[in-house]
């Protein structure tokens, strides 16, 4: 399984919100999105980073690892 954080380098949200989703789901490959490389991905995103996209949805931080669990289910 495929899940895409978004984030920015040296975001501590970011790094705490990554060790939640390796924990909810250790199989999963993380594919990590900066967003600071898009204007418009940091006006979309910029306020609710850490955000976790997985079958469609996203998750706004903070999330938990009964939320990730359940959005892949």
């Amino acid at each position: 399984m495929k899940v895409e954080l978004l984030m920015t380098m040296g975001c501590h949200l970011c790094e705490d919100a990554e060790i939640i989703v390796r924990r909810a789901l250790p199989q999963a490959v993380i594919e990590h999105v900066d967003i600071a490389e898009s204007d418009v991905e940091v006006a979309r995103y910029g306020t609710r980073i850490p955000v976790l996209r997985v079958n469609g949805k996203e998750l706004d931080w903070p999330f938990s690892l009964l939320d990730v669990r359940s959005a892949v289910s």
